[in-house]
């Protein structure tokens, strides 16, 4: 049985659109053999990444103070239920070009240096392999493919960085531009998901 770690990320909750593609997925899901465990980045209410934080990481396991140790053990435990899972789907929507800040508050927790990629001569090489990722985007507007679209670049990066390069992009564009564009986009979405699911 596969493991799924379904991401949502929307400041709108169960209403958000990315949160409408997140339940295409687990709808698709029923009746596979998938195991899906869900977590809300809202909901974790992760604080962004400070200095005591990222020197915990840096200090020895059995160096550290209890203060360092409580704050390793907030990226510790997000890295190891990410290498739990096999495959990773992010819900995502788009605020300002780029991702939320929740998402980045996130992804901070899981790029670590000597623990998810190391630097090399060749660059960094990631130590987290074996997984597939699944990118769920909901947009207001058209941006795939255009200038305009810092995001999946961004979350690309973020995954392969780690060493996960199997990845998929679903869009579900012009959300904001009409009734029956958005239905089109949801649409369009939905099939893609199902097929993506039904390949897991």
């Amino acid at each position: 049985m596969k493991k799924v770690l379904l991401l949502t990320s929307s400041i709108f909750g169960d209403n958000g659109n990315s949160s409408q593609l997140a339940g295409y997925f687990k709808a698709a899901a029923a009746g596979k053999d998938l195991s899906i465990t869900e977590k809300d980045l809202i909901a974790l209410d992760l604080p962004h990444l400070a200095a005591p934080e990222l020197l915990s990481w840096m200090a020895a396991p059995g160096e550290r103070t209890a203060e360092q140790a409580e704050l390793a053990k907030l990226s510790d435990n997000l890295i190891e239920e990410l290498k739990a899972h096999d495959v990773i789907v992010l819900a995502v929507p788009l605020y300002n070009l780029g991702i939320p800040s929740q998402v980045k508050a996130y992804f901070d927790r899981l790029e670590r240096a000597g623990v998810t990629f190391k630097y090399t001569e060749n660059g960094p090489q990631g130590l987290i392999e074996g997984k597939q990722a699944v990118v769920l985007a909901a947009r207001g507007g058209v941006y795939a493919g255009s200038e305009w679209d810092s995001q999946t670049p961004h979350l690309s990066t973020l995954f392969t960085l780690m060493g996960i390069t199997e990845q998929s992009f679903v869009y579900a564009e012009g959300l904001n531009m009409g009734d029956e564009p958005k239905a089109k986009a949801l649409a369009e979405a939905k099939t893609k998901i199902e097929e993506i699911v039904a390949a897991l």
